[in-house]
């Protein structure tokens, strides 16, 4: 809908876990890329469309995206999301898979986002809050109430960022000279 509206840029934001071992919970990760494993596409159908996902997170709002980390004083990783079609978390036999096919976090949206944005030629940028390790990473068993409730306390963190990820956006959809 928003590119049926005449969006041409989207900056999308979510709740994942954490794969690298960096990511702690409170952690925010900028999407250099992302592996679709939710067995799901939004373009396949009689109408399907075969776009290039190369770039499928715009580099330069990427870049707007570090620009805005920095002048916040907000650390801010760059990493591979993997987009899994829950609802339940995953096993820990299923993080160290995606461990391995190179993803730094995962979570259950976005991705089908991203897929449908492209399709429509709108730019995208992506942020992830890491709110958990991910499955068997930790020791722990995941509990909904605790990803909210680290959410809430990067709550300011997060808004912060992406309040100035939007000023530093706003450059890009000036026309060129």
């Amino acid at each position: 809908m928003l590119g049926a509206l005449g969006c041409r840029i989207a900056l999308l934001t979510n709740a994942a876990g954490g794969i690298r071992a960096a990511f702690v919970p409170g952690s925010l990760m900028l999407i250099a890329d992302h592996i679709n494993l939710t067995g799901r596409n939004p373009l396949a159908g009689p109408s399907h469309a075969f776009i290039d996902m190369t770039t499928a997170y715009d580099l330069d709002i990427r870049t707007a995206a570090h620009t805005a980390a920095a002048e916040a004083g907000e650390p801010l990783h760059e990493g591979v999301y993997a987009g899994l079609l829950g609802p339940s978390y995953e096993t820990p036999a299923e993080i160290r898979m995606l461990r391995t096919l190179g993803a730094d976090a995962v979570g259950m949206s976005t991705v089908l986002e991203v897929i449908a944005l492209r399709q429509l030629g709108v730019r995208v940028g992506a942020v992830s809050c890491i709110t958990n390790a991910a499955a068997g990473l930790s020791g722990k068993t995941l509990d909904h109430r605790e990803v909210e409730d680290i959410a809430r306390q990067t709550r300011k963190a997060f808004e912060t960022l992406v309040s100035r990820w939007i000023i530093a956006c706003e450059e890009l959809l000036q026309p060129e000279e």
